[in-house]
């Protein structure tokens, strides 16, 4: 009887080839470092603008002392999911805390962003009803969707009109917008404002993924909602913790029925192991940080309105609305060739491609940091200048 290994593997080996002759093969770089502004690739020291480590708290003393503290008196792993014994002090101080930072009435934990989009709409919608996603929604969403095995709804991104009709003209028991806040690969944000009057006037739910606008926007860095005062007119905004707020793990500030609803509901939170407490213990002190130190937020805008402002110099189209700023190159092979040229230069910009983002959009993301000098900004902009990159004009 032929084993299954080699079966698979001629599988794999197929449509590896697929992949790499339209140069969309992935590869793993190890860091030896920690995360920054500078890492260490293989041999060379770069100046890191892949990472989503907005305000650099990922290296940061505090957050490693607190969550050392909690591994010596935790240990290293939960044993179990939190509804068997994974329940520990720390996660009900970190949903506690949460919840003060979002001005929510609770606050659920998840393991990741993705396990928490893909939990959290299966476990409020279904079959009956509809699910409207924004067309450039993260893939998290996406597979949320899906897995609802709700009716799903794609609007143009960022049209809140469309989604007003689509919502008006679509029967359903429960209705149910998602949407980004800032959209990871583009940067822009979702018109939250017209969004919330949408469902409003159509008696529909609204879920914001705030991941890349947590520790960003806002006053105290709570996110877009924060910053519009939409809070209390959103039904549930998710957070990630591993963005800003430079740890793991991902939450949902919402009503306290939905929270409890989402303890026997969402799979990925009743069937997964718990987060490490000492994760948990990162967290609480990194949202401290982010709330008490506005400094952290401004150090970060600084460095996007410089960037803006440079990138505009060089004729190239910028907007200073979040930390994340696409130069659009096209196809794969041009974008995987600057990224090459600027790694020379010292950058680390890595090149996002299809599947990624749309077929003929492939590009350099640039993600800025506090940590980042405004030296750094400025070499940036220089390697751009000298490798000669230049936007694909929009069709």
């Amino acid at each position: 009887m032929t084993s299954p290994g080699p079966i698979a593997e001629g599988w794999a080996r197929e449509d590896l080839e697929a992949l790499s002759a339209k140069g969309l093969a992935r590869v793993l770089e190890p860091l030896d470092s920690p995360q920054g502004a500078e890492v260490r690739l293989g041999d060379a020291r770069l100046i890191n603008f892949s990472s989503n480590d907005y305000l650099g708290l990922a290296a940061s003393p505090a957050v490693r002392a607190a969550a050392a503290s909690a591994l010596e008196r935790y240990g290293v792993g939960t044993g179990a999911s939190r509804l068997v014994v994974g329940d520990m002090v720390p996660h009900q101080e970190l949903e506690a805390r949460l919840a003060r930072f979002e001005r929510a009435p609770a606050v659920r934990l998840f393991n990741s962003g993705y396990a928490a989009n893909t939990g959290i709409l299966p476990a409020l919608v279904g079959p009956g009803d509809a699910v409207f996603s924004d067309a450039l929604n993260h893939a998290s969403l996406v597979d949320g969707c899906r897995l609802s095995r709700a009716r799903v709804v794609v609007y143009p991104h960022a049209d809140a009109g469309a989604l007003a009709r689509a919502l008006a003209d679509t029967p359903a028991r429960r209705k149910l917008v998602v949407t980004d806040s800032v959209f990871s690969m583009d940067g822009d944000v979702a018109p939250l404002e017209a969004l919330v009057e949408a469902c409003e006037a159509h008696g529909a739910a609204l879920m914001v993924d705030e991941a890349h606008a947590t520790g960003v926007l806002g006053a105290r860095g709570a996110g877009l909602c924060e910053a519009l005062g939409l809070e209390a007119r959103v039904d549930l905004r998710m957070g990630t913790l591993s963005k800003a707020l430079g740890g793991l793990g991902a939450y949902v500030a919402t009503s306290r029925a939905v929270a409890d609803l989402l303890v026997s509901r969402a799979r990925p939170f009743v069937y997964s192991t718990a987060l490490p407490a000492a994760l948990c213990a990162a967290a609480s002190c990194a949202v401290d940080l982010v709330e008490h130190d506005p400094a952290l937020r401004e150090r970060l805008w600084g460095h996007i309105h410089r960037f803006t402002e440079g990138l505009r110099a060089l004729g190239l189209p910028a907007e200073a609305r979040s930390a994340i700023f696409p130069v659009i190159l096209g196809e794969p092979a041009r974008a995987m060739d600057a990224a090459k040229r600027l790694r020379e230069a010292g950058l680390l910009v890595k090149a996002i491609r299809p599947p990624t983002v749309p077929e003929g959009t492939s590009r350099l993301r640039f993600c800025l940091s506090a940590a980042h000098s405004a030296d750094h900004i400025d070499l940036a902009l220089e390697a751009l200048r000298r490798v000669g990159v230049s936007r694909v004009p929009a069709p």
